[in-house]
């Protein structure tokens, strides 16, 4: 909402959101911040995050175990931020301790975590935060994604978010001006949120990567967000209306496509890059022949990782989709480095339950164009196409020249024809609990998950076997 007075903003309301370590774009915000500052004076600037700073496909952020991003915070001079699930969950508590309680210079707000061991927040966490600026008190209250079952395997009980901003809400408003959630919940709860809880001024959100052009206004509270990546600062311009002094909210979402990198942040990215090769250069292993990985049919490193997925969750079968692999392995050395380089992503391990029937029909997908070649994006996916199916611990024969859904022939599941009743422990990756790709494997019952292990340090520990690497050559798939 525009507002006509010509006069300077009382604070000017700097935020951003799931930039997933697009460090140069943290660069961009920085330089955006810094101007703001030079204009209005610190005192009348306030920048808050809402989460997902942090990304673990980027080299810089896995060498520094999330580092470079709490050095990019503090250097833009960020007031306060919250946790988004990349945060939470893709880093231990360790971790989040050495970077949130040692590193950072700003305040961390996130009202529905806290340690299983205790149900206390660690020191570095705050339900709510009050910030002064320009004479205004300002109150914010930061709440994330509740995963609770992945946030439970790594010590975190995640609470209701709705909840825990009512709560804390109620301690809030009486003693600030103006109240702000940092939500990394969504859209939809966010809408909710503003419908439900009365007394909140602005909601800035975040997770779902939307962009709020103009905001939702919802009774008495705007709901903001910028997208995802950067690409936009957003800006809310807070003023007091004459006469009353009640607070007029001024909000756009600022391109900054066209600002260059603020020079000390740029720095902070390089010597990271330089550190982070270092770190990731140990080796892993020594590889006497090429481990190649292609999306659209059967080839050993996928089945290697299938064979991983199987062992590391001690199952009957292993099924991973190709597409997780963004390349092979050359002969000769393997580092940290050029695991994290062909498998970025932050997906976790896991095990079901899952008939045979579900496995099957997965099986006659996993020969289909459609399947091989679907574009998929988010649940923590970081290629390009889902792929076909590696698997280990079935052998499976097909006939290409068959109809679609009856090309094959037979699966044997330790020596035995796949039972469609039967129910099959099955070692795969979280991301096809949410129903992605390969519906059917969202079919699974008994799921456990394993945290904090990615599925590239399954991968780790699969070619530092002669064995497995060896088993990996193969067919598990044969045409006749």
């Amino acid at each position: 909402m525009k507002e006509k007075a010509m006069e300077a903003p009382r604070v000017v309301l700097l935020h951003s959101n799931d930039m997933h370590s697009r460090l140069e774009q943290s660069a961009k915000m920085a330089a955006y911040i810094e101007e703001a500052r030079r204009t209005y004076g610190s005192d009348h600037v306030l920048t808050l995050d809402i989460g997902d700073h942090m990304d673990r496909m980027r080299v810089e952020t896995e060498g520094s175990d999330g580092m470079v991003n709490i050095d990019l915070l503090n250097a833009a001079g960020y007031d306060a931020v919250t946790l988004g699930n990349n945060e939470g969950l893709t880093f231990t508590p360790e971790q989040l301790d050495a970077a949130f309680g040692e590193r950072a210079a700003f305040r961390t707000v996130c009202a529905n975590l806290a340690r299983t061991a205790d149900g206390m927040r660690p020191s570095w966490m705050e339900p709510y935060a009050i910030v002064e600026k320009a004479g205004l008190r300002i109150g914010i209250i930061g709440v994330t994604a509740a995963f609770a079952e992945f946030y439970a395997l790594l010590g975190w009980e995640a609470t209701d978010p709705l909840e825990a901003v009512r709560a804390q809400l109620a301690r809030v408003r009486p003693e600030a001006d103006i109240v702000v959630v940092l939500s990394h919940l969504g859209l939809r709860l966010d809408r909710h949120m503003a419908e439900q809880l009365p007394g909140i001024d602005l909601i800035l959100g975040g997770h779902t990567h939307h962009l709020l052009e103009q905001p939702e206004i919802i009774g008495g509270t705007h709901v903001c967000a910028t997208g995802k990546f950067g690409e936009f600062a957003g800006r809310i311009d807070i003023r007091l209306e004459a006469g009353t002094s009640r607070p007029v909210f001024d909000v756009e979402v600022v391109p900054l496509a066209a600002y260059a990198e603020e020079p000390r942040a740029g720095a902070i990215i390089e010597g990271s890059l330089a550190e982070s090769r270092q770190r990731l250069g140990r080796v892993i292993t020594v590889l006497d022949a090429p481990l190649p990985a292609l999306n659209e049919r059967e080839s050993p490193l996928g089945n290697l990782l299938a064979a991983g997925l199987r062992r590391w969750t001690g199952s009957d079968i292993g099924i991973v989709n190709t597409g997780q692999l963004l390349g092979g392995l050359a002969s000769g050395e393997v580092t940290a480095g050029d695991l994290h380089a062909l498998c970025p992503s932050p997906i976790n391990p896991c095990r079901m339950r899952l008939s045979g029937a579900d496995i099957r029909r997965s099986l006659e997908e996993a020969l289909l164009d459609g399947f091989i070649d679907m574009p998929i994006r988010g649940f923590g996916f970081r290629g390009f196409v889902l792929g076909t199916l590696a698997v280990d611990g079935l052998d499976i024969r097909y006939d290409p020249e068959r109809p679609p859904y009856a090309r094959i022939v037979s699966v044997e599941a330790d020596g035995r024809e796949l039972e469609d009743e039967r129910h099959y422990s099955v070692g795969t990756i979280d991301m096809f609990t949410f129903g992605v790709g390969y519906e059917r494997i969202k079919n699974g019952t008994e799921i456990a998950f394993f945290l904090p292990e990615f599925i590239r340090n399954v991968l780790e520990r699969e070619l530092r076997s002669p064995e497995a690497v060896a088993g990996s050559f193969r067919l598990r798939w044969t045409t006749g």
